[in-house]
């Protein structure tokens, strides 16, 4: 089955039931509302996603200061707030791209870089890194962090046509070009979508040459040689297995790449494109908790939700009403997955309308740049009810306290004479999430 036949029929992305705590996957009574879940998803949020911080002033010779005035203020996101990053310098005028990349680094934090086989490598032995070092260079410079997507896919984009006809010929290939792209991007690109879609192989989906290839090995070792040749390329990688199927197949795949010292890959990419409609919230729900029953962080990779809908077989333009919709569902999405404790980034797909996955109108912004009420709904979760920035006096211990949002931060205290300390603090679950100024 294709990924547009997948998308299409929803009783396959909803094989796996829903399941709330404390209810076995037999209940097939009705899911629990909307509101039920997301009235549960923003308790998860100040459960999952907040945590308290301490913080004490004291003098240079470590006596406590009380009445110090300290402020606190969160820099980035622990969670991956993220997009692609295609249309980066192909915009079609300056104007374009400067409002493109404003809008982009306004909200997010994390991107997807392209890496398609077929138009990356379009000459054998001529990768595209040129490009690749252009984008990073921004990126670096906005603190963005950078995926790399995809390594090896059988479909039309990842197989190039100098592919050979001798399917044994072409494993060495596959190989040496994971190999080579981690190991070039060691030190700034840190995660990788190494395999995508290998589900469908055995359905021959895509007549490729890398699809024929895929097929003949199986699923499994198409899949796991790759993710250890980039695991040797860059230990520390965060290496994904991406697919759009949410089905029993895709646990198969995955429970079957777990070794003696745990999984080849270090994340599960769940793709949620919504084209054919929104994924209702039990669904969500349901997908996250079945799988993060495999003990790994989940990335939901590519998202979309239109903001129109089809005219004589093809995407029409955006439209108020469907603006409208985006805005409500793609909130109350990003609300249910920052509420789970096992998903540790959501990328979408795409920014604008220009240039959109089929020309579809799945943007968080129009195709003149300017936002949809879905960009600013995202914009004011993410980067307000979601972030942290609060101030308060330290008592007579020194000690002040604070909840705030897992992310980096900067801490200032001031006191003794307007004399100013800064540092900067790392928030989250795996943190100690207390810091000592001296002034």
């Amino acid at each position: 089955m294709n990924r547009r036949a997948f998308l299409r029929t929803g009783a396959a992305s909803t094989a796996i039931l829903w399941s709330l705590p404390g209810q076995c996957a037999e209940d097939r009574s009705a899911p629990p509302s909307d509101s039920e879940l997301l009235s549960q998803a923003r308790e998860s949020i100040q459960r999952y996603r907040k945590t308290d911080i301490t913080v004490q002033v004291q003098s240079s010779d470590g006596a406590p200061v009380p009445n110090a005035k300290v402020k606190l203020e969160q820099v980035n996101h622990e969670f991956l707030f993220g997009c692609n990053l295609f249309p980066f310098n192909r915009c079609a005028n300056s104007d374009q791209e400067e409002a493109f990349r404003s809008r982009f680094a306004a909200l997010f934090n994390y991107a997807t870089l392209g890496f398609y086989w077929a138009s990356y490598e379009f000459e054998r032995g001529k990768p595209g890194y040129d490009y690749t070092d252009q984008v990073l260079e921004w990126t670096d410079k906005q603190g963005i962090a950078c995926k790399g997507h995809p390594l090896v896919w059988d479909h039309p984009a990842s197989s190039p046509r100098w592919l050979p006809d001798d399917l044994a010929e072409i494993a060495p290939l596959v190989h040496e070009r994971v190999k080579n792209v981690v190991s070039r991007y060691k030190n700034r690109i840190h995660f990788w979508d190494v395999v995508n879609e290998a589900t469908h192989l055995p359905d021959g989906v895509n007549k490729t040459k890398m699809g024929a290839w895929g097929a003949a090995i199986g699923p499994v070792p198409y899949t796991g040689e790759p993710l250890r040749i980039a695991r040797a390329a860059n230990p520390d990688a965060a290496l994904l297995v991406n697919d759009y199927r949410t089905d029993p197949a895709y646990l198969r795949l995955l429970s079957s790449l777990r070794k003696e010292r745990g999984f080849l890959m270090n994340a599960v990419g769940i793709q949620s494109h919504m084209h054919q409609g929104v994924w209702p919230l039990h669904k969500v729900y349901s997908v996250c908790e079945t799988y993060a029953r495999l003990g790994l962080p989940l990335h939901f990779t590519e998202t979309t939700i239109l903001s129109g809908g089809r005219e004589n077989k093809e995407w029409g333009p955006t439209t108020a009403e469907g603006e409208a919709a985006q805005a409500e569902h793609t909130a109350n999405f990003y609300t249910m997955l920052f509420s789970h404790p096992s998903v540790a980034a959501v990328t979408w797909w795409d920014l604008s309308d220009y240039q959109a996955w089929q020309r579809a109108p799945a943007g968080l912004v129009r195709q003149d740049m300017s936002p949809k009420p879905a960009y600013e709904r995202l914009l004011d979760l993410i980067r307000r009810q979601w972030w942290t920035k609060a101030e308060a006096a330290t008592d007579e211990k020194g000690l002040c306290s604070f909840r705030g949002c897992h992310g980096s931060y900067q801490v200032s205290a001031e006191a003794l004479n307007k004399r100013i300390s800064k540092q900067d603090l790392r928030v989250g679950r795996a943190h100690p999430n207390q810091i000592t100024l001296r002034l």
